[in-house]
């Protein structure tokens, strides 16, 4: 058993494929014409951080319930967490890329942290080795 896939609601699907691929380098995993549960046209898009785990399904905010939820999607908790082995390598690249932190980097028992937005303005904790 694991968990394929999370969803993060977000504005509009391109600039949410931007960011996860080109700020945070995930890969495009599928982005497919769908339709929404009532019939009315969407898109199925679903990126993944490289070598597969659980993906991320990008889906465009649908009326005003919705829409409130871009960025609030924990309730201004850190929701989200990105591992990654190299911490210094990751932080310098998604700071040239333009994303915006909003703790910089220290040291934790569990490793070396910095919080940082997503393109809906969700939080998330970038965590690497100590």
């Amino acid at each position: 058993m694991r968990i394929d896939l999370i969803t993060i609601v977000v504005d509009d699907y391109d600039p949410a494929i931007a960011f996860f691929t080109g700020a945070l380098g995930f890969e495009p995993a599928e982005d497919s014409p769908s339709l929404t549960n009532d019939g009315r046209p969407k898109r199925w898009v679903v990126v993944r951080p490289p070598g597969g785990g659980t993906g991320i399904l990008l889906a465009r905010a649908d009326g005003e319930r919705q829409r409130a939820a871009v960025g609030e999607q924990v309730a201004g908790r850190v929701g989200f967490f990105l591992r990654v082995d190299d911490f210094e390598a990751a932080h310098r690249q998604m700071t040239a890329a333009g994303v915006e932190f909003v703790t910089a980097p220290r040291t934790e028992p569990y490793g070396r942290i910095a919080v940082f937005l997503d393109v809906a303005g969700n939080r998330w904790d970038l965590l690497g080795p100590a």
